[in-house]
C-alpha cells in the first residue's frame, strides 16, 4: 500500500488479498486500487461493492484539500450549528472568553470553522459511542477552543500556551 501526495490509501492486488486474510469480513467498499483487478470483472450481482481504480489528478494539494471539506459526511445539524456561539457559551469567565474569541478570529480567518464543526461532531460520535482518544500532544494542545470541543485535555489557557504555537 502506498499514499499519494493528497493521503489517499493506494492499494494493489496484493495488499487487498493481505488484509482479506487478516479479516475476510474486511469491506472494500471505495477502496482505491493501483490497477484495474479481475475484481470488478468478475463480479455478477450489481449489489456488490466495486473497487474503485485510482486515477492520479490535477489538482494541487490546496485544491484537494478544498474539495475534500466539501464532501465531508457532517449530520446537517453539525453543519448547521453556529460553532463560535457554543464554544463562547462554554466560556465560564472574562478571560476564556476573550482567549476563545481571539482564537476563533484566526480560525474564521483561515476558514476552518468548518473543520470546528466536524471535530465537535467526531468528540460528540466517540463519545457516544464510548470510543477512548488521546489526551492531547504536539501543538494542538495549544488551541483553547479545541480544548473546548474536547479534542485534547490540555487547557492551554492554564498554562499560558499561545495560540500561534497552533495556527502558524
Amino acid at each position: 500500500m502506498r499514499s499519494d501526495i493528497y493521503g489517499q490509501q493506494i492499494f494493489t492486488e496484493l495488499d487487498l488479498c493481505s488484509l482479506y486474510l487478516q479479516d475476510p469480513k474486511r469491506t472494500i467498499k471505495n477502496m482505491l486500487v493501483e490497477t484495474q483487478i479481475q475484481f470488478n470483472n468478475t463480479l455478477q450481482l450489481e449489489s456488490l461493492p466495486k473497487l474503485i481504480p485510482y486515477k492520479s489528478s490535477e489538482l494541487t494539494v490546496e485544491e484537494f484539500d478544498e474539495r475534500a471539506q466539501q464532501t465531508w459526511y457532517i449530520p446537517k445539524q453539525y453543519v448547521d450549528m453556529d460553532i463560535a456561539k457554543w464554544v463562547l457559551d462554554q466560556c465560564k469567565t472574562q478571560a476564556e472568553l476573550q482567549r476563545a474569541g481571539a482564537e476563533l478570529i484566526k480560525f474564521q480567518e483561515r476558514d476552518l470553522f468548518i473543520l470546528l464543526k466536524y471535530l465537535k461532531y467526531l468528540v460528540d460520535t466517540m463519545r457516544s459511542n464510548k470510543i477512548v482518544w488521546g489526551v492531547g500532544r504536539g501543538s494542538s494542545v495549544s488551541s483553547y477552543v479545541l480544548f473546548l470541543i474536547g479534542i485534547h485535555r490540555i487547557n492551554s489557557l492554564y498554562f499560558d500556551l499561545s495560540i500561534d504555537e497552533f495556527l502558524k
